[in-house]
């Protein structure tokens, strides 16, 4: 275990903690907060490719949608209609797990800031810099001079939780009213009702994980 914490901190906390002070110490006005979002583009940036594929493997999965139902309709024996589905995918070059890679990659990610705004905005613990980074005398934990981001902010909490909602609309398909299915076999499609019950899950998730948090976290989410 102390091994994996170790690894954990050299190659996540770290980085990210002497990036963060970084933009910290090179912004006029030391604003921890814009260090942080200039921090968080730079790994949705990193992070880029991946999120579009895992955006367009979803999207193609939405448009599968009638074939599966097919594949659904035709073959009622489990095992066969797995391997139906498969080949479905394997044809159209889709892996319909690639859509939880963006968020499994980001939880360490989110782990890792945690532990920064929990016990690196201290002045009296900016250990472990980099030679090339200078140490602030002063870290202010502020953003825009307004909001403390080492305290909950009931405000970037709620925040986050409305912009959580707006993207889960955004990213799960509306279904057509046409025929082909009618209200009864809507509603018995799995992922349409996942994907809706997800529409207010996630938002309220977000809002119940970052209400207690230092709001630095929920700037980054936001």
């Amino acid at each position: 275990m102390d091994l994996f914490i170790q690894i954990f901190d050299e190659i996540l906390y770290k980085p990210l903690f002497n990036a963060l002070v970084l933009l910290y110490n090179i912004i006029p006005g030391h604003d921890l907060g814009l260090a942080i979002i200039i921090l968080t583009v730079a790994i949705r940036l990193i992070f880029y490719p991946l999120s579009k594929k895992a955006i367009k493997s979803q999207k193609a999965l939405t448009e599968l949608q009638p074939k599966i139902k097919e594949v659904q309709k035709k073959y009622k024996n489990k095992d066969e209609q797995a391997k139906a589905m498969m080949e479905i995918y394997r044809q159209y070059k889709i892996n319909p797990m690639s859509g939880c890679f963006p968020i499994l990659i980001q939880l360490p990610i989110l782990i890792a800031l945690y532990r920064v705004f929990l016990t690196g905005l201290d002045p009296g613990k900016l250990n472990g810099l980099y030679n090339f980074i200078s140490k602030p005398e002063v870290l202010k934990p502020m953003f825009l001079g307004v909001i403390d981001l080492s305290q909950r902010s009931v405000f970037l909490t709620l925040l986050a939780g409305l912009l959580m909602f707006v993207q889960s609309k955004m990213t799960v398909p509306k279904r057509d009213g046409g025929s082909g299915g009618g209200v009864k076999n809507k509603s018995m499609d799995f992922s349409f009702i996942l994907g809706q019950q997800m529409t207010y899950l996630m938002p309220l998730m977000t809002v119940f994980i970052a209400w207690n948090l230092p709001a630095g976290l929920s700037l980054y989410w936001v």
